[in-house]
């Protein structure tokens, strides 16, 4: 089940100091037994092939840009592993905790005693502090007006390479260049078309032709510009559950990543609505 794509709105929520990264964690196999992530980048490669989202630009995109796109798919786990992947959790750069279900779109939000419990396909949602509803009062207002926007930004810091054929996504090949330490990269130039508040976004994201993955990209505010607001690795790959997923967001000095990754099939039982901070998963 696809839920509401996260280039439908406002990519440019990345903000270039503390946009609003991911150590290894005890994680649940399919079975239910905790294992802790794997330290290979390696995962068995599934053939399947990787869809294209209906409003995607095809026309506008190239073949050897959406080539690319499929290898690094099969790469993280491929489409049918990230299609039954249900609950992902992580931690964000600006120190919340947040878990959502893709499968009903249920998205928990939480930092310090603050919590939001929100859908993204209703748009609706509840906030506690400490443990108390505030969803009427100024502050819960105002939290849950941003939950949406903070859903696509945390989760596209953390999922992107999963999106690189979704809704109004422009993909296209610009070519061969090197990254941050030194290695080589194929380089795509990532746009949006018709959807979000920020359409005029672009990223250059970069994949390592030995290892099929993004490690790394750059974010530019507007497509016409010529030099990016930041630049961060893609780094730290290590299997959650059915997919493989990155840590490390560091530009090569701030030590930047995405703490408490975690990836599931299942829901542990009370955790998308607890209305006080839950154990990080």
């Amino acid at each position: 089940m696809r839920v509401s794509s996260l280039s439908k709105v406002a990519l440019g929520l990345c903000i270039t100091g503390l946009s609003i990264s991911v150590g290894a964690c005890q994680q649940k196999s399919p079975s239910g037994k905790k294992q802790r992530a794997g330290k290979s980048a390696t995962v068995a490669a599934d053939t399947a092939s990787f869809p294209a989202a209906p409003d995607f630009d095809r026309a506008g995109s190239d073949a050897k840009a959406m080539a690319l796109a499929d290898k690094v798919m099969r790469q993280m786990g491929g489409y049918p592993a990230w299609q039954q992947t249900r609950l992902i959790g992580w931690d964000f750069l600006d120190g919340s905790y947040q878990l959502w279900d893709k499968h009903t779109g249920d998205f928990r939000w939480q930092k310090d005693s603050t919590v939001a419990v929100y859908n993204i396909n209703t748009k609706q949602g509840q906030a506690y502090r400490s443990g108390k509803d505030i969803s009427a009062t100024p502050d819960g207002q105002k939290l849950l007006s941003r939950m949406y926007p903070i859903w696509v930004n945390n989760s596209w810091w953390l999922v992107m390479p999963f999106k690189l054929k979704d809704s109004g996504v422009t993909l296209t090949y610009k070519g061969t260049s090197t990254m941050m330490d030194g290695k080589p990269a194929e380089v795509l130039n990532m746009t949006f078309k018709n959807v979000g508040v920020t359409p005029d976004n672009k990223y250059e994201v970069l994949i390592n032709p030995a290892t099929n993955l993004v490690e790394e990209w750059a974010y530019f505010p507007k497509a016409t510009d010529a030099q990016p607001a930041f630049r961060r690795r893609w780094a730290d790959y290590r299997r959650y559950g059915r997919i493989m997923l990155a840590s490390d967001r560091t530009d090569g000095k701030d030590g930047r990543k995405l703490d408490h990754v975690y990836a599931s099939d299942t829901v542990p039982t009370g955790v998308m609505t607890s209305k006080t901070p839950i154990t990080k998963l």
